[in-house]
């Protein structure tokens, strides 16, 4: 069934809103749950494609996963696990599945995953994943679709990443975590969902130092046992109602955030001349004031996140000036702009990293399409602000990382519904 949204815009948004559990952290944290035998309880869990898809190929390969709680699941994965009935159409699906193969290769010395999915952003090999295992002694074949892996020579030594990836980063120290000596990961990433894996696998028993640094030390345990663990909130999904705040809104709270997750946005939010309020948990902003033109370029944390950069842009075609955005790290991030562009943003592609934004410019609605899940959150908000209706299709992008983003905007006073053809 295809599904878009409808937008009515131009309406001043008032209200609380609630951020969810971290997608990011959801992943290679469900993932781990394959490094013990033992029961593992996960709370906070958002109610997402693809969160479910990667429970749905737990399950296929023989995890016993039963939901104890509106956000909470209990896994157990025991002995039965067999990497061969993973379900690879799903895996095929979703990028965060991936992380499986930092789970799978300490306890399998020979298995088969499909290629990850996942956003239509750019070319996203997993060759710094592949380059770190070959150094860590895992042998592999790529053969089709599938990546054919063998970790019978698995040893211990100290690895430079040659880029800050994440999900590099999060699978090196799952296999790290139960292998015997010490593996030292230098050049590693440590965004707030890298630590809070860190955080769940140190309470399994893993030893692990450095967290939130670029460089790692992981001593390897014989073996981890079950946890329960809490995920932290989505940052991601804070900025993204922060920024609806900044354009439309005439008081809204968002609630349940770890401000210290978002130094840099916020700081550049303060520069564009937003204006916010925070508290403990909380982030209180308002659609008011003149906006600045800035230059805003995605880096590593703890930098501008490459994933909010999307989510900016609609912001700052109100800004009065020229803005640059920089994003270095995927060369088709900027599909959304001619979506932007289609609504009346002045917006020229300097290449395709930079881009030039020339404000102020009206919005108005139109027929538009998400190409991946920041995509589609930044045309949600640029259809927030627009005049008359706005039609986003391929909503199941969106889906994959915010949860029932249209519901949860209702209650701030938004007009979006979600219809089927």
């Amino acid at each position: 069934m295809i599904e878009k949204f409808i937008i009515k815009g131009a309406k001043k948004l008032e209200g609380e809103i609630e951020v969810n559990g971290s997608k990011n952290a959801a992943g290679p944290i469900l993932a781990a749950t394959l490094l013990t035998n033992e029961e593992c309880i996960i709370d906070n869990l958002p109610k997402i494609s693809d969160i479910f898809n990667l429970l749905d190929i737990l399950k296929t390969m023989g995890a016993e996963v039963d939901w104890v709680g509106d956000r909470k699941v209990k896994i157990k994965t025991g002995d039965n696990i067999d990497p061969e009935k993973m379900d690879f159409e799903k895996m095929s699906k979703t990028r965060v599945s991936v992380l499986l193969i930092g789970a799978l290769l300490p306890k399998f010395k020979k298995f088969k995953v499909s290629r990850p999915g996942g956003d239509r952003i750019g070319l996203r090999p997993i060759t710094t994943h592949l380059e770190a295992l070959k150094e860590l002694g895992v042998e592999f074949e790529e053969q089709g679709e599938f990546y054919h892996f063998n970790s019978e020579k698995l040893v211990t030594k100290e690895i430079v990443l040659s880029e800050f990836s994440v999900t590099a980063t999060e699978n090196l120290i799952m296999v790290a975590s139960l292998s015997k000596g010490e593996t030292i990961i230098k050049g590693a990433a440590c965004e707030p969902h890298v630590q809070d894996l860190i955080k769940m696998l140190d309470n399994m028993g893993a030893n692990i130092e450095g967290s939130g640094t670029h460089t790692l030390k992981v001593k390897g345990v014989e073996k981890l046992k079950g946890v329960e663990h809490k995920l932290i909130p989505d940052y991601l999904e804070a900025g993204t109602f922060i920024t609806i705040g900044a354009v439309v809104g005439k008081k809204i709270k968002i609630n349940n955030v770890i401000p210290e997750h978002l130094d840099l946005f916020l700081a550049k939010m303060k520069e564009i001349g937003v204006e916010f309020k925070i508290t403990n948990n909380s982030i209180e902003v308002w659609g008011e004031g003149n906006l600045n033109p800035v230059h805003v370029q995605a880096l590593p944390y703890p930098g501008f996140p490459t994933d909010l950069l999307p989510i900016v842009v609609p912001l700052l075609t109100q800004a009065k000036g020229k803005s640059l955005i920089h994003d270095p790290l995927y060369p088709n991030r900027f599909s959304y702009v001619d979506e932007l562009r289609k609504m009346g943003a002045d917006i020229e592609r300097v290449d395709p990293h930079r881009a030039f934004i020339f404000g102020q410019t009206p919005l108005r609605g139109m027929k538009i399409e998400s190409w991946d899940i920041r995509a589609g959150a930044s045309l949600v908000v640029a259809g927030l602000m627009a005049k008359g209706e706005t039609t986003i299709g391929n909503i199941n992008q969106i889906d994959r990382g915010y949860e029932k983003i249209e519901e949860r905007l209702q209650k701030i006073g938004a007009d979006i519904k979600r219809v089927s053809n």
